[in-house]
């Protein structure tokens, strides 16, 4: 429209708006919500494009909520100086009444902007001081008599969105985000002036004070209180909680200390990255609150990770993440309020190295917040009350709501590697209780070669007779267990407690050197009422439950066993009576390893035989599972990865499942590869099929369609190809359908091989012989995002999203099966 529309409409000589015009700059991403009172209140969404405000009239404002959709009707483009007017519009003029700034900051689209706005479909998102996270805007056809477009306003399903129970943005902040003022404010006042105080400027944070002190040697941390759920309504911010170790960085006239939260100085362990960016920070004394850290593959924090560099020597990927700010420059910043303390805090940071981040925080639901970490198997969430002082113990004014249980343990005993002399196979753990140390199990996945050998060592000078633990173990509990003085404690993630008080399905994750182990004791409840009919059993015994299969993440048989039972419930529709390929590695990923596509001798009595009436071959078995009991057997087996068929042994011939395989060259941006599964998805249902999607815990995604079972495989590769074809023939720099690699340079290969005759796919929840224990994981169309990559999900994280999940994503994925048309195979995306 550019700005003809807009000057038209207005009296420039009557009306404060500015004229304005067009921009010299066309590249420019900021939007503006402002707040309009005029013959009826709405809301005013602009996105900057090409030089100009592009604006929508939302009639009721936006909404936090998803199910809530917005009308939003659009209206002509506005100057970009608009973007700061705030004011009175004189009554008979257009758009007569009160204007504010109600939001404002960028935005970005998540797919091409003016295919979008081509298309009626801008997916965008927004950073702004009350509006966050994805946004849609959906153009609705047009009806008679309609002279404007109207389009919907709908929140994504992300981190920000909230429940229809949740608290209405709008009624929480009707305030200008510029001068702090709201409509009554401004009513017939000109811009930037009120009757009340004059001139207006620009509402700022207030000065960070503190009363005046000498920098102390220590600061004893404050330590959150452990609740089920995360604190919900005013008052509350909260934090993704790190998983590492809780530092105090101590910052003297360029001289660093590090130091652990019981005061030990442990500067030296960290290498020399990270103490020399604190010292140049712009500061002569300082005391900063915060965690050290380790990043997975998944970009998450990671414990493990964390204790295997420092086991290694390595410091290149330690990374401080500092959320509190306790003294500056002869300043005690205790006292004050903690969002003031943040705010000089991130003023402090900017601009410093990498390896020194702002934790940021989150104003919104406390319950949305921890849901959404637990969706991408982080931690859990630490709560602050946003304008407490910094109080030295564990008090209430820190909330810690965690994703799986875990917690410090003592190791009271171990028993010896079934596979090795030099190592140990799994720690007899206990708690302290009025001084007692009471029994609560073993643990026996999670250390990788190098720290179960390192624990034998350390074991070993610690052997005793007499066993540590107040009353008499049973026969079960003491079998082989060599017991040792109480003294290292041990780091545990588990999924519940038995009914008789013991961990269930535990996993190593380090030892603390930072906390006596006199002072470990239980955290929250013991009794977890049902909780243990969610996993399902397997009568399969593991031979050497203790063998290593990821040495470098220490995933043992057991714990791979541990992990498919917690996940068996969403995994089994997807795999029972279904030919399989496995990937067999029986001496873990750090050995040899070759397919499996046939029975072999001495496999487990649980997995099933059939005949492949098509194969001519002295061996023509087929090999499947009916049961966890079967999933069980072929772990003892060593099979590391499970590929199937996508058809079931009763219908050989008629496919039930298409799936198209998106794999990227090494050049190809995470971005551009949900592009390409968004645009899969479009050619899918533009041929009537229902899409559903999953990380392959490789590099690439997986886009399935279920099938009724009645075209046959012939019919099913055509149309893959087609797809396939299809998309390279519209976007040959982007797509290519053949496998040839000399070809594939900056592009993601379209494999429609999978659907041939028995080929094969990973199966949904199927772990992979990849670094880190990766799996492939089913995903809802709204976590598809910059935030899970292929390689996010883990066997040893993977059991916290499926805790937390609400519903299975693919719960409706047999329900959405149609037959396959070929005479609309190939559909082109909508240009």
């Amino acid at each position: 429209m550019a700005l003809e529309t807009y000057q038209q409409k207005r009296d420039f000589k009557k009306t404060p708006e500015p004229k304005g015009k067009p921009a010299k700059r066309a590249k420019g991403n900021s939007f503006v919500m402002q707040k309009h009172d005029a013959r009826r209140l709405h809301y005013d969404l602009r996105l900057e494009m090409d030089g100009v405000l592009v604006s929508w009239a939302v009639t009721r404002g936006p909404s936090f909520v998803p199910s809530e959709k917005r009308l939003a009707v659009h209206v002509e483009d506005h100057p970009l100086e608009y973007g700061t007017f705030e004011g009175t519009i004189p009554k008979g003029e257009y758009g007569g009444g009160t204007v504010i700034v109600w939001d404002r900051g960028t935005w970005s689209p998540v797919f091409d902007m003016k295919k979008g706005m081509a298309k009626g479909h801008l997916e965008f998102e927004l950073q702004g001081e009350k509006l966050n996270g994805r946004w849609h805007l959906v153009r609705m056809p047009r009806r008679a008599r309609e002279k404007r477009d109207n389009w919907l306003l709908i929140k994504a399903d992300d981190e920000f969105a909230r429940g229809e129970e949740d608290g209405d943005i709008l009624e929480e902040r009707p305030e200008s985000i510029i001068t702090g003022r709201t409509i009554a404010d401004v009513e017939n006042e000109a811009p930037g002036w009120s009757s009340k105080t004059g001139k207006i400027a620009k509402k700022s944070a207030p000065e960070t004070k503190g009363q005046q002190a000498a920098l102390p040697d220590f600061v004893s941390p404050q330590l959150a209180t452990l609740k089920p759920q995360a604190p919900s309504g005013k008052g509350w911010i909260h934090e993704i909680k790190f998983d590492g170790y809780r530092l105090q960085a101590r910052i003297d006239n360029g001289t660093v200390k590090l130091l652990t939260r019981s005061g030990l100085d442990w500067t030296d362990k960290f290498g020399k990255e990270v103490p020399h960016s604190l010292a140049a920070l712009p500061c002569e004394q300082v005391i900063l609150d915060g965690e050290l850290v380790v990043e997975g593959a998944g970009g998450a924090s990671d414990f493990s990770a964390l204790q295997a560099d420092l086991s290694e020597g390595r410091s290149d990927r330690f990374i401080f993440f500092a959320f509190d700010l306790l003294h500056r420059d002869g300043r005690d910043l205790q006292g004050v309020p903690l969002l003031e303390r943040k705010a000089e805090l991130e003023a402090l940071l900017k601009g410093a190295p990498s390896c020194l981040r702002y934790s940021e925080h989150f104003e919104e639901d406390g319950e949305m917040i921890l849901r959404h970490a637990c969706r991408l198997s982080l931690e859990g969430v630490i709560s602050k009350r946003a304008n407490a002082k910094y109080q030295s113990g564990r008090n209430k004014d820190w909330i810690k709501s965690k994703c799986a249980k875990r917690q410090e343990m003592v190791v009271a005993g171990y028993v010896p590697s079934s596979t090795s002399q030099k190592a140990i196979g799994s720690l007899v753990l206990g708690v302290f209780d009025d001084g007692n140390l009471r029994h609560v199990g073993r643990v026996g996945t999670g250390f990788s070669r190098t720290v179960a050998e390192d624990l034998f060592k350390q074991l070993s000078k610690l052997e005793q007779r007499e066993s540590p633990f107040k009353d008499k173990l049973d026969a079960t509990a003491r079998r082989g267990v060599i017991f040792v003085k109480p003294e290292l404690v041990a780091e545990v993630e588990f999924r519940a407690w038995t009914a008789d008080g013991n961990l269930r399905h535990a996993a190593f994750r380090g030892i603390r050197e930072d906390k006596p182990a006199t002072e470990v004791v239980l955290e929250g409840e013991i009794t977890q009422p049902g909780s243990s009919s969610a996993r399902a059993k397997s009568r399969v015994s593991l031979t050497h439950p203790d063998r290593v299969y990821w040495k470098d993440v220490g995933v043992t048989k057991e714990g791979l066993a541990a992990y498919y039972a917690e996940v068996w419930r969403f995994m089994s529709p997807h795999l029972v009576t279904r030919p399989l390929a496995l990937l067999r590695c029986p001496g873990g990923t750090a050995q040899q390893c070759f397919f499996q596509k046939h029975g072999w001798r001495g496999m487990s009595g649980e997995i099933l035989k059939a005949f492949d009436p098509q194969d001519d071959s002295d061996d023509n078995t087929l090999i499947a599972i009916d049961s966890l009991d079967g999933l069980t057997g072929l772990v003892q087996g060593g099979a590391l990865e499970i590929h199937t068929w996508q058809a079931t042994l009763t219908a050989l011939e008629k496919p039930d499942q298409i799936v198209m395989d998106l794999d990227p060259d090494e050049a190809v941006t995470w971005d551009v590869m949900i592009e390409a599964a968004h645009e899969v998805r479009q050619r899918l249902e533009a041929a009537g099929l229902n899409a559903f999607i999953k990380t392959t815990g490789g590099k690439g995604l997986h886009i399935v369609a279920p099938l009724t079972p009645r075209a046959g495989w012939d019919e099913m590769k055509d149309f893959a190809r087609s797809i396939a074809d299809g998309m390279e023939s519209d976007t040959p720099d982007r797509f290519i359908a053949k496998s040839s690699k000399a070809k594939r340079k900056g592009k993601i290969f379209v494999d429609y091989l999978r659907n041939s005759r028995g080929a094969t796919a990973i199966a949904p929840y199927s772990s992979r012989a990849r670094d880190g224990a990766t799996v492939s994981m089913p995903l809802e169309w709204d976590e598809v995002s910059p935030s899970i990559k292929s390689s996010h999900f883990t066997v040893t994280n993977a059991v916290a999203r499926v805790a937390n999940l609400r519903s299975d994503p693919w719960a409706d994925f047999r329900k959405s099966e149609v037959p396959l048309q070929t005479a609309r195979k190939g559909s082109r995306r909508e240009k």
